[in-house]
């Protein structure tokens, strides 16, 4: 038995011949045997070198798997270099383990939708005519907004909370598209609002309004492949 670093366990992750390691509530354990952990990788999702002491929490499975394998030491805690949550944040993230997985991927559906909703019917009103179309668009992106703030929220706290808040080449692309869609979404809506029929009259500043709703196909479809990337890391060849 031996202790681990956070540092030392990384370098246990399967590649070029290297074994298998994972942490659960403090120990390590050597999983190089399982085919399920072929590559370092398991189920698209979880890396090797890592505690996965939440992650197991929340999988489909229980802690009992981890017996079938050797302990091979045990994981020193170090000092998160991020400051700590609030007091009845981390509370509620122990006691309710869904709350530290699931929300983010959950609720970012939500905005996704509604935005990627919101040009594609102005496309189809813009080619048939029908203002209903055109009525949808609006309602779709004033629900993508409102879904679009509860992303981003929950999106801080998963980051801050799974990730300690460091830099990852995501998350520094994530924040600022983020935030330039809500935006434009914003902009977007406070303008039709005020100009119901701008949609209707296609000419001058209007083709903006138009051309802005179908930049939101190519922002979201970004923003949600570098959040995919997170949850289900690429495999290098």
């Amino acid at each position: 038995m031996r202790n681990f670093t956070q540092e030392d366990l990384a370098q246990y992750n399967g590649k070029d011949g290297k074994p298998v390691y994972i942490a659960h509530k403090g120990n390590v354990y050597d999983v190089s045997e399982s085919k399920m952990w072929r590559s370092g990788l398991h189920m698209r999702r979880h890396v090797a070198g890592a505690d996965l002491t939440a992650h197991i929490q929340a999988a489909p499975h229980d802690t009992g798997v981890l017996e079938r394998y050797p302990q091979v030491g045990f994981l020193i805690k170090e000092q998160p270099s991020a400051p700590p949550l609030p007091g009845w944040v981390t509370w509620l993230l122990n006691t309710n383990p869904f709350f530290r997985r699931h929300p983010h991927p959950m609720t970012v559906h939500f905005p996704i939708v509604f935005m990627l909703s919101y040009p594609i019917f102005n496309l189809l009103f813009w080619a048939t005519g029908n203002r209903d179309f055109e009525t949808t668009a609006f309602h779709c992106l004033g629900g993508g907004i409102l879904f679009m703030i509860v992303g981003i929220a929950t999106g801080f706290l998963t980051w801050w909370y799974n990730y300690m808040g460091r830099s990852m080449k995501p998350v520094t692309i994530k924040i600022p598209l983020s935030v330039l869609t809500l935006s434009v979404a914003i902009a977007s809506f406070v303008w039709r609002w005020n100009a119901p029929d701008i949609m209707i009259n296609l000419q001058g500043l209007n083709i903006l309004y138009f051309l802005c709703s179908l930049a939101f196909i190519p922002l979201i479809v970004i923003i949600g492949w570098y959040g995919a990337t997170m949850t289900f890391p690429l495999e290098e060849e």
